[in-house]
This record gives structure tokens, sequence and C-alpha cells, in this order.
């Protein structure tokens, strides 16, 4: 009988042994998981995004992550199905480029819901818990190009402005910039949504400048409708400063051919590095800042 007695002690350690072997492997597999990052782009079909994607594949590929990127195609719904889509596939981390600052709220909320921080970039979320928000500060970029008119132009010189995706936040921040100046200092005489759409800014800029004959410049919103709009005021024989937003390597050559007079140059690389930074951080169960601000310069011809 005690011979039974200490073999079953004996089993019942090894067992013991055995199931504490097993969950220190399990941690150990769970400390190697490689992270994984969702990220939604508002569109690719803009070279500032298209280079803000790059630099988070870039900066991934760097540090060891895994990212999984899609492209919402500037559709508030397309977007909401793609990052339910992310939150299915259980990504550790989710960085959003918002199309909408207001529809994106409900995606960013039930990535709360589902435990995975949110980190939002370029563009901000209306609602929902957002780990850090990483930016430029687009109302002191819309202050820059106001005050750069002002100097070139004088004060009452009669401008237009050609406004980015109604709800965006870069949209609203920039105008608010531009007009905390231009209101007080400049006569804005129409002001117009171009969804920061090169053709869309071409087409409206075309029916300002024809229903405004006294314009004598244009600030829009991103450079692709500045762009648009350059070949408006070529097209109308008008002699038109038109000021850019972001830096793009178009708008940057526009400046440079003297067609485009500044552009308040953004660093969307800078965007997509420090967002992925963030990720990592965030996977680690590390803090980061709330707000992440990218510096932001006046590029005009020298």
């Amino acid at each position: 009988m005690l011979k039974k007695v200490v073999l079953s002690c004996m089993i019942g350690a090894a067992l013991l042994s055995v199931a504490g072997c097993g969950s220190s492997d399990d941690k150990a597999a769970s400390s190697d998981k490689k992270v994984i990052i969702g990220f939604s782009v508002s569109t690719q079909n803009n070279p500032f995004f298209v280079k803000m994607a790059d630099s988070v594949k870039a900066e991934a590929a760097k540090q060891g992550v895994e990212v999984k990127i899609v492209d919402a195609q500037n559709d508030p719904a397309k977007q909401a199905n793609d990052i339910s889509d992310l939150i299915q596939q259980h990504v550790d981390v989710l960085i959003v480029n918002p199309v909408d600052s207001a529809a994106v709220g409900n995606s960013v909320i039930s990535a709360n819901e589902a435990k995975i921080p949110v980190i939002t970039v370029d563009r901000s979320s209306d609602s929902g818990d957002v780990a850090t928000h990483i930016a430029s500060n687009n109302i002191k970029g819309g202050e820059m190009a106001a005050d750069f008119l002002v100097q070139k132009l004088g004060e009452g010189a009669e401008v237009a402005e050609l406004e980015g995706i109604p709800g965006a936040s870069a949209t609203r921040e920039r105008g608010e910039g531009f007009h905390n100046i231009a209101d007080n200092k400049l006569k804005v005489l129409a002001k117009q949504s171009a969804d920061f759409d090169r053709s869309k800014g071409l087409t409206v800029a075309e029916n300002m400048i024809q229903a405004n004959a006294g314009i004598k410049a244009i600030f829009a919103h991103n450079d692709e409708m500045a762009l648009g709009a350059i070949s408006a005021a070529k097209s109308a024989n008008k002699n038109i400063m038109i000021v850019g937003f972001d830096g793009t390597e178009d708008g940057m050559k526009a400046v440079e051919d003297g067609d485009l007079v500044a552009t308040i140059a953004q660093q969307p690389d800078k965007m997509g590095e420090m967002g992925v930074d963030a990720a990592v951080k965030l996977a680690k169960g590390e803090s980061v800042e709330k707000n992440i601000a990218i510096d932001l310069k006046l590029v005009q011809k020298q």
C-alpha cells in the first residue's frame, strides 16, 4: 500500500512538472508572436498618401512587424468595411487615415470594443478612443498660407479657396486657420469643396474664376487641387497666385517651375514612420504621447 502511494505521488509530480513546462513554453510563444498592424489609408490615388503608405511598409519591415494595408478609395463606407475586416483578422494595432472624421468614429469604437489600440494619422476621428493622433498642425498651416498671400498681395486682396473633403478634420482645420487671417486681412470671394482631387480642383476653379473676375489668388487645401487650379488659370489666361498644401513631388516641381507660388509642405513619410513606431510601442504595452506633431514648412521658389 505504501509503495502505491509513493508511486502515485511520483506520477503526480511528473505531471505537474510537464504542465509547468507547457505553460512556460506557451508564454514564450506568446512573447515571440509577430506584431500585426492594420493600416486603413484614405486613398492610394493621391501621391501624398502613397508616400505615407510606402513609409508604413518600410518602417514595418525595418522593425520586423507585419502590416496589412487596405485602401478606402476615398469611400467612408468602404473604409468602415475594411476596418471591420482588419478587426476580424485580430490585428494587434490599427492605424487609420480617415476619409471622413465623423464617419470613421463607429469603426474606432468597434476597435475599442475589440481591445485593439487605434492610431489616427493626418486626419482625426470625431469619436471613439484614440491612443495617439499623428498630424501636422493644420490650423497653423492654413494661417501660414493666408499670411503668405497678405505679404504678397497686400490687405484686402480678393482670393478664393478650394476646400478638401467635407467632414475631414484636415479640411476643417486648414480652412479654420486660413480664415483666422483671411477674414480680417483678405477678401474671400468664393470657397467650395473639390474633395482633395485634381480633376475636381480644375472644374471648381474654372467656375470660380469665371464667376469672380477679380480673383488674385487661390488657396487650395492640398497640392492636387492646386495643380487643377493652375490648369484652370492657364485656360482662362489669368495670372492668379495659387498656394497648395502637402509638398508632394508634383507640388514641389510646380513650385520650381513657377506655376505654384508656394506650398505648405508636410512630411507624410514621417507620419507613416511615426505611426508604425507608436503601433509597435502600443503592441508591447508601452505608453505613447496623446498627440504627435509633425513640422510644416512653407516652400516657395528660391
